[in-house]
């Protein structure tokens, strides 16, 4: 049995860098943004950032007039912004991300990812149909349904967000039921070390991958646990926040990146991620560049509870109430779950009304405190995380 997705994995460095400009330059030519001689010269075309790609989609609905094609599904994520899909083989390059996490064609998934609206379902769906595994497109939520499923159909692989699944196991536990799942791979969310410990503990193998829903999969962890290896469908440059140029090797910058993808071909996506080149090769013998994987936002975004919380959405939630102030999201931990607290400032007004605004424009439910005017730290932010990532 092969230990790699396909040949692609494998290419030297020359080989992978002849095919992507062949498929750049087509890509390119469907943008009408000319023809490039090297790789290097593609640093030197504008950063497509999301605030663009929304204002375009304002436009010219609901695609931005980019030049989309063989369209089968429409997403929208928070924005709002839209994103296609297709239907051809592993059209996420979901498959490549499982496959490295030991998911094989015998496997039966439990796919825990969102169907709803956002594409996360359908990419790790399609992955494992490119892989032949059977799936169980459970969805979020219900968790007491779902342990049920796991033990009746005999789950051996999840794919989520990391913490779910210890919601799954601790619900199985709790019913009595034995679960045989050995192998997960996760993502839309930080997979914490001590997380990642506890289901090596009951014999889960848990790898994440890094990718978003306009993009698809970026990078993924292998066995080797070594940074993430960037997918062979898209190319990844690190650059300076805020910029299109890019930083010396080894240093942190923001993940823009090119995708392959002949139906949806985004030319320097800014991610808005920071993270930084790692140096050398994959143990595991994959041979692409390896990121070290997620480290931060550039600007003060930040996921918690597999959603972004944005900076302009703390704005609404200020703007929407005449006696606020000021306000201020804390993303934290407790235990193994992502926590959310709303700091407020208010000169009167009522804490259920703010509760309820923050739920709805937040898009995640979380503690409101009532603070004094002045209270708060005069620092800019308006997110703060308090997780460690160590």
């Amino acid at each position: 049995m092969s230990a790699f997705f396909d040949a692609l994995e494998t290419r030297s460095a020359d080989e992978r860098a002849a095919d992507q400009l062949d498929a750049l330059n087509a890509q390119l030519e469907k943008h009408g943004l000319g023809q490039l001689k090297d790789l290097t010269e593609l640093s030197e075309l504008p950063v497509l950032r999301k605030s663009d790609l929304s204002s375009r989609q304002k436009a010219a609905p609901p695609f931005g007039g980019l030049p989309v094609s063989n369209v089968a599904h429409y997403f929208q994520s928070p924005g709002p912004i839209y994103e296609p899909g297709g239907i051809s083989h592993d059209w996420w390059r979901s498959g490549r991300a499982m496959f490295a996490a030991g998911i094989r064609a015998d496997d039966i998934v439990q796919n825990c990812f969102s169907y709803h609206l956002t594409p996360a379902g359908m990419m790790f769906e399609s992955g494992a149909r490119a892989i032949g595994c059977a799936v169980v497109p459970a969805g979020t939520g219900q968790t007491e349904l779902q342990a049920q499923a796991a033990h009746d159909i005999g789950v051996t692989a999840y794919t989520g967000t990391p913490d779910y699944l210890k919601i799954i196991l601790d619900k199985a536990d709790e019913m009595g039921l034995k679960l045989v799942i050995t192998k997960a791979a996760v993502g839309g969310g930080a997979l914490f070390p001590s997380l990642r410990q506890e289901y090596a503990d009951r014999g889960i193998q848990c790898l994440q991958g890094y990718g978003t829903a306009d993009l698809g999969s970026v990078a993924y962890e292998s066995e080797a646990m070594e940074g993430m290896i960037v997918d062979e469908r898209v190319i990844v440059e690190i650059v300076t926040p805020g910029t299109g140029d890019p930083v010396a090797p080894g240093d942190v910058g923001e993940v823009v990146v090119t995708t392959l993808n002949p139906d949806y071909p985004l030319i320097r996506f800014a991610t808005g991620d920071l993270s930084a080149v790692m140096q050398g090769q994959s143990p595991c013998g994959r041979t692409n560049m390896r990121i070290k994987g997620w480290m931060g936002r550039a600007d003060q975004t930040t996921k918690i509870k597999g959603m972004f919380v944005r900076p302009e959405q703390v704005a609404a939630l200020v703007a929407r109430h005449d006696e606020i102030v000021k306000a201020r999201v804390i993303a934290a931990r407790e235990g193994e779950m992502d926590t959310m607290t709303v700091q407020i400032e208010a000169r009167g007004g009522n804490e259920a009304d703010f509760a309820k605004s923050a739920s709805e424009l937040l898009k995640l439910k979380g503690r409101v405190e009532m603070m004094a005017p002045g209270t708060l730290p005069n620092d800019g932010k308006v997110i703060e995380d308090t997780r460690s990532y160590d």
